[in-house]
């Protein structure tokens, strides 16, 4: 069965407050739309944890440096709400743009220090956005616990300081990317790839996966970056946004690796921007 999709933030607040009067605890998972496995797997994770289970489908324009890329996005909401058939999602909420932001709105969340690297350092404004909405969306959803991938994990890393420094009563549970079956990260930018560009995609990861074993095997970031970087450009990849060690917990930029770092990478193919990170 599709589940119902509120889209006034009076509707969904209405249908929160009986589910706490009914002792019940729920579950967000914040989305663009345009879901795919990873999505889901987002939305089991929460039906497993949760006796409710919320679903947002909000293309949020301030996160978007690049009108283009706003434009661009897709939006699939028909088709969104027949896959989350699947997962036992009780709500689907798609607000309208006003729902989030009334007239007059004049507040922005901005995080210092997390956002001042990887992508933060190429989209200007990107994580001022996503700050600011996954705020509202978890004051407006008064959600326990919500659920976000590690394929974005800088985004994740700053989730949780917003949600820390707000005082905002919700556990941010990261989840383990979920990968095509030839390693590509699942992504709802990988709909804009042409099929020829589909092909040599996955060669990111397997990049990724080839220096985290010389890392492990001891070898200094210093002295396979290169080597790595013309392996992308060879396939088609052209431009690195970054290709970078840093700590996983503080995002601090590293040359060798330590417990718990993990390997950062943005690049375009074709005029699609890919990100992937692999835990080392």
């Amino acid at each position: 069965m599709i589940a119902p999709i509120e889209r006034t933030l009076a509707g969904l607040r209405a249908q929160t407050a009986r589910w706490r009067k009914a002792g019940e605890t729920i579950g967000v998972v914040p989305t663009m739309g345009a879901l795919h496995q990873g999505h889901l797997s987002l939305a089991r994770a929460a039906r497993a944890a949760c006796d409710r289970v919320i679903v947002t489908i909000f293309v949020n324009p301030r996160q978007f440096n690049n009108p283009d890329d706003l434009e661009n996005y897709p939006r699939t909401e028909v088709d969104d709400a027949r896959k989350l058939e699947t997962t036992g999602v009780d709500l689907i909420y798609v607000p309208e743009p006003d729902q989030i932001y009334p007239g007059g709105f004049a507040t922005n969340v901005s995080v210092h220090g997390l956002t001042d690297m990887l992508c933060g350092a190429h989209r200007p404004g990107h994580f001022d956005g996503v700050a600011t909405v996954v705020s509202k969306l978890f004051l407006q959803t008064g959600a326990d616990q919500a659920f976000f991938g590690e394929k974005d994990y800088q985004q994740l890393q700053i989730v949780r300081r917003v949600a820390a420094d707000l005082d905002i009563p919700v556990a941010i549970v990261g989840c383990p990317t979920i990968r095509e079956e030839d390693g590509l990260a699942m992504s709802s930018r990988n709909l804009l790839l042409s099929d020829r560009s589909r092909v040599y995609a996955p060669v990111l990861a397997e990049v990724m996966g080839d220096m985290r074993d010389q890392l492990l095997a001891g070898a200094a970031m210093a002295a396979i970056v290169g080597d790595a970087q013309a392996r992308l450009l060879a396939a088609g990849f052209h431009t690195i946004d970054y290709l970078e060690l840093r700590d996983g917990a503080d995002l601090s930029l590293l040359d060798r690796t330590t417990p718990g770092a993990r390997l950062f990478a943005a690049a375009w193919l074709a005029g699609v921007r890919l990100i992937d990170n692999i835990a080392i």
